[in-house]
């Protein structure tokens, strides 16, 4: 006899060691490998200067994954970039409970789907106002924007240019710099 194995819940994502290499995605806890050098330094790069200008503008904060955001019962996710405003701080407890501001994933090629497929549209129902998808293989950035319609392309740059977030006026990337390995 086939069964098919019960779909996890938050509560026993919980009870996972901290730090273990997991997320909860549609109820199934998925394993990712460390990163790579890239996308971490991707992550580094953005993260200063996003960080920085939240900080100067005192509209909120800016954390980086491994922090855990949960977005239902069986939907718990670790965002490489995360920025939640001042308005919405309420959600930021031990964890993150609910809808971030703005999340930037960087693609790896072990989660590429899900960050695409999956957690895009969790993300978009969430109300997640803003989700960028940075590609170091293609060179991209992409930017979405949810409205009345759910998510919607409002740019995408790929190896030159700049990606403009559009709730948090000033800031960009060059992507000429991001992409530049030093």
């Amino acid at each position: 006899m086939v069964t098919a194995e019960k779909r996890k819940t938050v509560k026993e994502f919980n009870l996972l060691p901290e730090g273990a290499p997991f997320q909860l995605i549609d109820g199934e806890l998925v394993m990712s490998p460390s990163p790579l050098y890239e996308h971490q330094r991707i992550i580094a790069e953005i993260a200063m200067s996003l960080g920085v200008m939240v900080k100067e503008k005192k509209i909120g904060k800016v954390v980086l994954a491994p922090m855990d955001v949960y977005l239902s019962e069986t939907e718990a996710y670790q965002p490489d970039v995360i920025f939640v405003s001042n308005e919405r701080a309420s959600i930021i407890k031990d964890k993150i409970h609910g809808a971030p501001d703005l999340i930037m994933e960087v693609l790896s090629p072990s989660t590429a789907y899900y960050d695409l497929v999956h957690k895009k549209a969790v993300y978009e129902a969430s109300g997640v106002r803003e989700y960028w998808i940075i590609d170091p293989k293609e060179q991209s950035v992409e930017v979405f924007l949810n409205g009345e319609s759910g998510f919607q392309s409002v740019a995408k740059a790929v190896s030159t240019g700049t990606a403009a977030s559009r709730i948090i006026a000033g800031f960009a990337v060059n992507l000429a710099e991001l992409f530049t390995m030093p």
